[in-house]
């Protein structure tokens, strides 16, 4: 009796121990004040911490292969379907949040160049003295393949400042060491000490899908699917737009 008695205790310790844990999310620097926005109203609802790590989806990637421990990962569909290969989460289909184009930013006050056709595009890139962008972000490919449409890839280079994370590209062209930043819309809209020039031109548009799905090794899947879940909802969608993303 004394046995079956110490195993109830046990396995009732680990459920009160699972659902007071707060729920592991690992998730894209694209979808950063979009998740914010929205995490204390579940953490309110369910009564359950959210503890939230951002980086670049590349990361990300590398981290949750690399077997960091978490409940929900939100990043771009590319990197989604790693993990998903490597096994790290559920075999049920993940989740699309929402997306983000690729836009243009510029140090808070200073000039606005045009961007808004191929050849104002070109010519800001041309005139800037430097452009900033995220040498391990999702992005990174499409601005690249811009330059060298554009035929300026070779003349790109010397003033291109690849950072670590947008935060890094931000942080450059804040301080007024690069002129342009490029990277998500998503991304320049809260960026503080930056402002939004607009998106790249049509002809080079550029859209970055977010997703979500649970672990597979989740501590409580089902507190993983509820959050999931609240960033889908019909009530997420203003905020969603707000933030610089669309669904």
């Amino acid at each position: 009796m004394r046995p079956l008695i110490a195993l109830a205790t046990v396995l009732v310790t680990t459920a009160l121990v699972q659902a007071q844990a707060p729920l592991r999310v690992i998730a894209s620097n694209g979808v950063k004040t979009f998740v914010e926005a929205l995490v204390p109203a579940y953490e309110k609802s369910s009564g359950r911490k959210v503890a939230i790590t951002y980086g670049t989806s590349t990361t990300l990637v590398k981290d949750i292969v690399g077997g960091a421990p978490f409940d929900v990962v939100i990043a771009t569909a590319d990197a989604v379907a790693q993990i998903s290969k490597a096994g790290r989460v559920t075999a049920e289909p993940s989740t699309v949040l929402g997306r983000s184009q690729v836009g243009v930013g510029v140090r808070q006050g200073a000039r606005k160049p045009r961007v808004g056709t191929v050849a104002e595009m070109k010519q800001a890139l041309v005139d800037a003295k430097g452009v900033s962008y995220a040498g391990n972000g999702a992005s990174r490919p499409h601005i690249e393949k811009m330059f060298a449409s554009l035929g300026i890839a070779d003349a790109m280079k010397p003033k291109s400042m690849l950072e670590q994370g947008s935060d890094g590209a931000i942080a450059v062209v804040a301080k007024g060491d690069a002129e342009l930043l490029i990277t998500l819309v998503s991304e320049i809209l809260p960026a503080p000490g930056i402002e939004l020039v607009g998106p790249l031109p049509k002809e080079f548009r550029s859209d970055v899908t977010f997703a979500a799905a649970v672990s597979a090794t989740a501590a409580n899947a089902a507190a993983a699917r509820a959050l999931i879940a609240s960033l889908v909802s019909p009530d997420s969608t203003a905020t969603l737009r707000e933030k610089g993303l669309e669904r």
